[in-house]
Parts: C-alpha cells; structure tokens; sequence
C-alpha cells in the first residue's frame, strides 16, 4: 500500500491505519505488534488507534498520544520499542522509564505491558 492511501485510511478510520502498518512488518515484529495492539485494546479502550508518524500509536479524548511502538526496521534497530508520552500516567517520582526494548513477548511480557497500560490511561 502507498504511503498516500495510508494517511487517507488514517484521517478515515486509525483502526485501518494501525493494522495495516503492521500488516507491512516483517516477522517476528509483525507478530510482537499484533499482540501489542490487541493487548493496547484491551486493557485501554478508551484509547483511538491512530498513526503517529507513521507509527501504530494510541491516543486518548483529547488527541493526545499516550503510547506507541515501532518496529525493528523503523530506524534499523536490534529491537522493538513500545513507548510512552507525556500524556501517560506513568509518573513515580522525578524519574520514570518511558519506552522499553522489546525481542520477544510471552506471558510475563504481556502481563506487565498490560499493567503498564492500565496504569498509562488511569
């Protein structure tokens, strides 16, 4: 698919937009970012599916975009990053990670994406 008719699926539905940017991934990232987007979905339905500079991000009420991820090939790295903005609510003191490596995902993995998650959007 053309980058023109993505960002015409994007401003039309960001539901559209988000899976066929991971549609485009390579495995293993593809697999990673579709359990990334169904455990997004779940645990903040409150959240838009959106691109984000060309990115599956996800944004709350106001626009604002909470978390995101990206694939290896994005900037050619060893590793997925899913990420957080500002508009998270992951604050703990004056310091707080924001984006974390991601090579694999198994049940401890999604556990804790999940809770991050709940925790973002609270």
């Amino acid at each position: 698919m053309k980058t023109s008719d993505k960002k015409a699926a994007g401003k039309t539905d960001g539901e559209v937009s988000v899976l066929l940017t991971i549609s485009e991934m390579p495995q293993p990232d593809r697999a990673i970012a579709e359990r990334l987007h169904a455990i997004i979905k779940e645990n903040a339905p409150g959240l838009s599916a959106r691109t984000w500079y060309g990115l599956p991000a996800y944004a709350d009420a106001d626009g604002k975009v909470v978390c995101f991820f990206r694939g290896t090939r994005k900037f050619k790295e060893r590793y997925m990053t899913l990420g957080f903005n500002d508009a998270a609510n992951l604050d703990e003191g004056a310091m707080w990670p924001v984006s974390f490596a991601l090579k694999e995902m198994n049940e401890s993995i999604e556990t804790r994406i999940a809770a991050l998650v709940r925790k973002a959007v609270r």
